[in-house]
């Protein structure tokens, strides 16, 4: 019987520090590596100028391209913005993931391209890929929804001094039942602390398009409405500010249900229909909500390519 013959084993050299992280001696405990991701990850890498190129190339190809066979938009409201110069925060209502795209490709030049998004810092940033692709495409930037944070607010208020524009959703979150939430005050402190315009916005329709827990959009319309630039009175809290705004937000629902005129006169007397819907069970909120989906069909107007 033949003898056998020795495994032989090839240890193949592993690179060293910098290559690889340094060995720790023995007796010493293996520090802690940091994630930085959630509310910790730097997304200032996205606004450079190669990927704020990708991202024009992005929003002004598949992602306006994406929006117009889902949603088929109407815009409205963009003549209120034209006294307007400088940053901007918009304030928008909130009901499904299309919302951000749908935004980016309706709020015009000159903000468009110089635009960052107020993103859940544990949802879009809970991994590398999500938070890479989030902060690339949307221009993304990680805001605590869950508590109080103060970098969340430092860091948009630099951008914003920085003369970046913001996106933001003062509800925090996707409406679950196509009624909206009340205003968290993150639009409002900024908008005070940095002395920025507010500008209200609703949408309207992408909640039956791909709401929340939705599998796969079912394409439809959707109508965005911005509404005049909102700036604190003097003395006014953030607090009541934040009303404001979510009254404004309200009357361009309004606007949007019925008509200019009707919601105009509502908004002045204080009586525009609440953004939250009538309290009480969730099938007389299902009726009240009702099937505000609107005849209109066409595609959105082609639009000039931006200049950058």
């Amino acid at each position: 019987m033949p003898a056998r013959l020795p495994t032989v084993r090839l240890r193949v050299p592993r690179p060293g520090f910098p290559w690889s992280a340094p060995e720790v001696p023995r007796g010493f405990e293996r520090p802690v590596v940091e994630r930085r991701l959630g509310a910790d990850y730097d997304s200032s890498w996205a606004r450079r100028p190669l990927a704020r190129h990708v991202r024009l190339l992005l929003i002004e190809g598949p992602i306006r391209l994406g929006v117009r066979a889902l949603a088929a938009p109407e815009r409205t409201g963009q003549d209120r913005l034209d006294d307007l110069s400088g940053p901007l925060i918009f304030a928008a209502n909130h009901h499904s993931h299309l919302d951000a795209p749908l935004l980016l490709t309706s709020i015009p030049e000159p903000w468009r391209h110089r635009m960052v998004v107020a993103a859940a810092a544990d949802y879009f940033f809970a991994n590398r890929v999500g938070a890479a692709a989030s902060a690339l495409a949307i221009g993304a930037i990680p805001i605590e929804r869950t508590k109080v944070e103060r970098r969340s607010a430092d860091r948009a208020a630099a951008l914003l001094a920085d003369g970046w524009s913001l996106l933001i959703f003062p509800e925090g979150g996707r409406s679950a039942d196509g009624w909206g939430r009340g205003h968290r005050g993150g639009a409002a402190y900024l908008g005070l602390r940095c002395a920025v315009p507010v500008v209200p916005v609703h949408v309207e329709g992408t909640g039956r398009i791909f709401g929340k827990g939705a599998k796969r959009p079912s394409p439809g319309t959707s109508r965005v409405t911005f509404g005049r630039a909102l700036r604190p009175h003097e003395g006014e809290s953030a607090s009541r500010f934040a009303v404001r705004i979510e009254a404004a937000v309200a009357a361009l629902a309004d606007e949007a249900a019925t008509d200019w005129w009707s919601a105009r006169r509502r908004a002045a007397e204080g009586r525009s229909p609440a953004l939250t819907g009538p309290q009480g069970a969730s099938w007389r909120r299902a009726w009240a909500l009702g099937d505000r989906r609107g005849p209109q069909t066409r595609a959105a107007p082609r639009t000039a390519w931006p200049r950058f």
